[in-house]
């Protein structure tokens, strides 16, 4: 590789870092050993700005431009933002509402015994009527079910909105892996 600025961030297509470069995986580096490069990067990205500083930390992560661009957020030099996926909720989601039409098969239980009782509970089924004179209170309720009234057919006009799952959404990009290496030796760039 040609004499490279110090500081300088390169893809590298091997699994170790060349002479004269290291990894950029957020290693804390000693400042007294690199004085130069902390002069280049400071504490942006890690360090305590004393003794340590740290380098890059490409792991995971793709390189992005600082700077504002035409509608978008601005970005900071060292800024880490961004997650692999994301839960959607409702608002993210369009309203809508979908018809449901159909025909439902009802049948419902019943008893072949006596009822016993004038009033229906949470539990109660038809029954056999008991006392059937005219003008007579009748028991038509009864406990148990031994058989069901002959099955009809009913129709079903609703509307089914959604309701979120809950289930993370990958937003990742296409990616191929790669290392970042950063240059602790070569020339210390001059300003323009």
């Amino acid at each position: 590789m040609s004499d490279p600025f110090l500081g300088e961030i390169k893809m590298f297509g091997g699994n170790f870092a060349p002479r004269g470069y290291a990894m950029c995986q957020g290693q804390i580096m000693s400042i007294a050993q690199n004085n130069a490069l902390f002069a280049l990067l400071g504490t942006t990205f890690g360090g305590n700005g004393q003794t340590t500083f740290g380098l890059p930390d490409f792991r995971s992560r793709s390189p992005v431009g600082i700077g504002q661009g035409g509608g978008l957020d601005a970005i900071t030099q060292g800024e880490m933002a961004g997650t692999p996926n994301v839960t959607l909720i409702n608002n993210n989601l369009p309203p809508f509402s979908l018809p449901v039409t159909g025909t439902v098969s009802v049948a419902i239980p019943a008893s072949t015994a006596d009822g016993s009782s004038q009033t229906p509970s949470a539990t109660s089924v038809l029954a056999k009527p008991l006392d059937s004179a005219a003008g007579a209170e009748v028991s038509l309720y009864g406990n148990a079910a031994d058989t069901t009234l002959a099955p009809f057919n009913a129709p079903l006009n609703a509307n089914a909105s959604h309701t979120s799952g809950g289930a993370p959404v990958g937003i990742r990009n296409p990616y191929l892996g790669t290392n970042f290496i950063i240059a602790l030796e070569g020339v210390f760039p001059s300003r323009n």
